[in-house]
């Protein structure tokens, strides 16, 4: 065992654990902030049943202060929906996006749990969990779900796209968000948000067709990251550059800036930093 190499084996778990972990709480943070006040508001206590309009505006400002709170740290994803369209806009890794739904789904349970702790047992109910409601029948509450995520991931996109503008995206998200909950209320409770439906359904332990409320905004998100990426604002990423970005071993920023004629060099991204990261831990603990 060498003292040096095994230092610099710690030095590196830390920056390992630092690259990965402030995202990460990032998200699980955001997560259940949204998911904590946003379900609180349909919650049907005696005293005032919540008004659509309540609802909308409850989650407009939970999802504002969420993007606020996370968007320089994570990216303020808190949906996997939305990181589903990042990794196949070519914006993020494969082990980032599932590092990252991994955080919203626990994010998510623990909002829910704690709504599920502080509320009195005879207003709890269901918990907010999303259902299909008023006669809309399984195939209309996907096609509902789809629209209403697909507009939701098309203006995240628009605002926090770093081509376009540099402000905080927190008001038009939101914006976003309240104008789906104005409508899919109706229909689904409105989701747009698998992780916002998982945390409650844990808690109360009813899945009864949970299943729409993952196809249809994952399949939302896909088209939304399709639509923006290759048509309304196309990039000029290569299928290789693409694959590297998929992996892990680019960063976003030097594979669309990248010209032929360029070959200035940038600061690596925090996912080529994770793969050196663990690169160099693995080759180093060989000789500890």
């Amino acid at each position: 065992m060498e003292p040096g190499l095994c230092c610099r084996a710690h030095r590196l778990v830390g920056r390992l654990w630092t690259t990965i972990s402030k995202p990460l709480f990032a998200e699980f943070l955001a997560t259940g902030l949204y998911v904590f006040f946003g379900v609180g508001s349909v919650l049907p206590w005696p005293s005032g049943l919540p008004s659509v309009l309540q609802i909308a505006i409850t989650f407009n400002l939970a999802t504002a202060t969420a993007v606020q709170v996370s968007w320089k740290t994570s990216g303020a994803h808190a949906n996997p929906a939305v990181t589903l369209a990042y990794l196949v806009g070519s914006y993020i890794s494969l082990p980032r996006a599932i590092a990252y739904v991994a955080a919203q789904l626990a994010g998510a349970t623990v909002g829910a749990a704690l709504l599920y702790g502080v509320t009195p047992g005879d207003v709890r109910g269901s918990l907010g969990i999303n259902v299909v409601k008023n006669s809309t029948s399984t195939g209309q509450a996907v096609a509902v779900e789809l629209i209403l995520t697909l507009q939701l991931v098309l203006c995240v996109f628009a605002s926090m796209d770093s081509r376009k503008t540099l402000a905080s995206p927190a008001a038009m998200i939101g914006t976003s968000v309240a104008l789906g909950h104005l409508i899919g209320l109706y229909f689904t409770g409105c989701s747009m948000n698998p992780a916002r439906s998982f945390g409650p359904a844990v808690i109360v332990g009813k899945f009864t067709v949970h299943w729409i409320f993952w196809v249809g905004p994952l399949t939302g998100a896909v088209l939304a990251s399709l639509i923006y990426n290759f048509i309304l604002f196309p990039d000029t990423k290569t299928v290789a550059q693409r694959l590297a970005i998929l992996m892990g071993t680019t960063e976003v920023e030097k594979a669309r800036d990248m010209e032929p004629q360029k070959k200035e060099t940038q600061p690596r991204s925090e996912d080529n930093e994770v793969e050196t990261c663990v690169m160099s831990f693995s080759f180093i603990l060989r000789f500890c």
